[in-house]
Order: structure tokens, then sequence, then C-alpha cells
């Protein structure tokens, strides 16, 4: 069964929580994934921003961030899940509220490549070319309400 999904904006977020998530997010892409960049990026801290995530056993296991625009679509990015708690739906719960929470509006993302048919079932369609980040090749994808 998967968890409930919580969310906050960073100004409601306990620093025990905000430090696990970063925490999270830095064990997935930098240290797994190898990818050095710059996570503490100052979009965590805009108004709009909101984390969505789910705990197992009081700890976070995976996460989202629902950015708002620029203009008026909003942006999923920074969805990462602990490598011992994949497969068991938990980013496609965080994508399903996420879209929930935006369901009248257009929602962008750019996913890893091999993410593209992942993505797709819940209605997101490329719309440029591959590109490569970080070392990572992605592509920008689309949802439309």
């Amino acid at each position: 069964m998967v968890p409930d999904v919580r969310a906050a904006r960073l100004r409601e977020l306990d620093p025990l929580t905000l430090h696990d998530l970063l925490r999270l997010r830095v064990d997935v892409f930098v240290v797994e994934q190898e990818c050095a960049y710059p996570e503490v990026d100052g979009r965590d801290a805009e108004p709009g921003t909101l984390h969505l995530w789910l705990e197992v056993d009081g700890a976070p296991v995976a996460t989202l961030r629902l950015l708002e625009g620029p203009g008026t679509a909003y942006r999923i990015g920074r969805v990462a899940t602990a490598r011992d708690h994949r497969g068991q739906g938990y980013a496609a719960a965080l994508v399903e509220e996420a879209l929930r929470r935006t369901a009248d509006a257009p929602v962008e993302l750019d996913a890893q490549t091999y993410l593209e048919g992942w993505y797709a079932r819940f209605g997101f369609r490329r719309t440029g070319p591959d590109f490569v980040e970080d070392g990572i090749p992605h592509l920008p994808m689309r949802r439309e309400p």
C-alpha cells in the first residue's frame, strides 16, 4: 500500500524534514547518478514551490518538487525515490497528486530519456529533441489539462 502523499511549501517544512528531503535528492542524483550539480538552486524557496513526499517509518522515501510558472505552466522536477523503495508506485503516486493539484493548467518536465514511456502514461508528450543535462540524456515533455 502506498503511504499518503504529504505536501508543504518550504516555510511550512520542519528543519528535519527539509534535511531528509534534500538528503534523499542528493543520495539519488548526486551520489547514485554521479551528477555534480547545484542541488540547492533557490527554486525550493520560491513562494509557489510545493514539495510532495511519501514517508515510510517516519522518513521520506520519495519526493517531487512542483514549481509554479513561468507563464501558466507548472513544472515537475526533482522526482526521486530511495533505491530500496523503488517499484512500489511511490513516484507514480507523487506525479498523480501533482497533476491533481494542477488539473486546470499545463504541466512541463524534463524527463530522463529512459522514462519517456513512464511519463507518457500520465499524458505527457515530448515537446522537443533530446538534450544532455548534467551528463544524463533528457527530453522535454508537456501535459495539457
